[in-house]
Formats: C-alpha cells, structure tokens, sequence
C-alpha cells in the first residue's frame, strides 16, 4: 500500500485494521508535486502536492481559486500541510473537501500502471463508498483540469460542518457559473456535492433547468431543483432531513457568491 502525506493511513494504523500491510513511502517525489500549466493552459496538479500547496499556487489562485477555497477547508493546519489532494481524491471518501470542486470542473484524473497510462475522467472515478477507479497496480500521477472546463467561470465552495475546523463536512457544495455577457442570466452553470449521496455528485438535472435562465430566476429555483439531484444519509452526524435543507440553503448561498464574483450586480 501506498502512503503519501499518511492522514488518514496512519489513522487506519493506530486503529488496527492495517494490521500486517506493508506501506511503501511516495512522500516528497518531486515528479508528482507541484501545480503547472500545459502549452494548452490545462491546469496540472500534481497528486503529492499538499492542501496548503494547491491554496498557495499562484496559477490555482489565476485559474480555479475555487479549488484554493476547498483546499483551505480540509482539517486544520497540521493536515493542509500534511496531506495532500491526490490523497483526498483516491480516499474515495464522500465528504472529501476537494472531490466536489474537481467534480465541477470535470477534472481528469491520470493514472499509471504496468499496462500503461490511463486518463479517467472523474465522473467515472468514484465506484461506492472508498471505492475508486484505480487498480492496486496503478498510481495516480496527475489531476488535469483543462482550460476549456474553468475559463469563464467563477465559482464558490461552501463547507457546513459542526465546528469551524477540524472537522469532516456535514455537507459540501461547489458552484461554478458561466455568465452572459450583461452578467444578468446563468450560461452554464455545473453545481456538485459532498455527502449528499454515497459518493461525490453531480447536480445534472439543476444543472439543466438553470441553463440561460436570468440569475435572480435562479436563485429562486436552485434550490428546490437541487432536492432532485441528492439522495443524503441519515448518521450520526446529521439527519437525512438536515442534510436535505442544507442541500436547498447552501446552493442558493453557492450560486449567489459565485454569481457575484462572476461580477454579476446582486
């Protein structure tokens, strides 16, 4: 088994049920760190790169800030500069703070292998809960978010969890918005969430009504259309319930912030 920044491996350990594996350190492999833009202007994040390292990355900050936000949600301090993205995208976890955002973004996950690379894109990587597409003989090498799935949009991420740190989200919700050129109707907007269903999900159907629709007309409907995308659990937690208003609550509030950063006048 493979260890990175070892946030949650470690955490496996000292609960015994590792017991017997060996863990094979990939730690500070200067090949797989760092972010880059291609000739193309594909964002290119390399999968040891730290949470603090993606939220401190000037090409993050010019290209998909909203993806700096969500970094800047996971845990605390310690683990932002400790663990690191490709870890939180291989967990397989529903509640991972970056899952969403590179959901929105349609994001291609690279893996390599004995039988060669593979390029998967993320709507086809979470299989069930801590499941993903990886084998046990491939690693992830690269996150590539392409230039045409982020240039114009703005976005939002919005974390609800019990405590203002250190803590899992309740939910999550990421936003990102293509305006008109007046900056008064949604061209295109891509709504995903974070444990509002066994893995990362996308909001197709909102996604669909919402398209050219006038952005106060929108923040009306979101909502409500958003009900229809989601199938949130009961645990300890939160209710099903709970989750289901934080569901209507939060993408209004996403959608209104990345609507405004997109400069729309609200």
């Amino acid at each position: 088994m493979l260890i990175a920044g070892g946030t949650d491996i470690l955490i496996k350990i000292r609960e015994g049920s590792l017991a017997g594996r060996r863990l094979v350190s990939i730690h500070g492999l200067k090949t797989l760190t760092g972010v880059a833009l291609s000739p193309e202007g594909d964002v290119e994040i390399g999968p040891l790169t730290t949470f603090r390292g993606v939220t401190t990355s000037d090409i993050i900050k010019s290209t998909v800030p909203v993806l700096g936000e969500a970094a800047d949600m996971a845990g605390g301090p310690q683990l932002r500069a400790q663990g690191t993205i490709g870890g939180n995208v291989c967990n397989g976890i529903t509640s991972a703070d970056t899952a969403s955002t590179l959901l929105a973004f349609d994001a291609v996950l690279r893996s390599q292998g004995p039988g060669g690379i593979r390029e998967i894109p993320i709507s086809q990587w979470y299989k069930g809960v801590g499941k993903v597409a990886l084998t046990h003989e491939e690693v992830l090498v690269k996150i590539i978010i392409p230039r045409n799935h982020y240039e114009g949009f703005s976005g939002h991420y919005i974390k609800y969890a019990q405590r203002n740190a250190m803590d899992i989200a309740t939910l999550g919700v990421s936003c990102l918005v293509r305006l008109s050129e007046d900056k008064k109707a949604v061209r295109e907007l891509k709504l995903a969430f974070g444990v509002a269903a066994p893995v990362p999900t996308r909001a197709k159907n909102t996604e669909a009504e919402l398209k050219n629709m006038p952005v106060r007309e929108a923040l009306e409907r979101i909502g409500a259309l958003a009900l229809t995308d989601v199938n949130p659990r009961n645990s300890w937690r939160a209710s099903r319930d709970f989750r289901l208003q934080l569901t209507r609550e939060l993408s209004a509030r996403a959608l209104l912030e990345a609507a405004r950063k997109g400069g729309a006048d609200l």
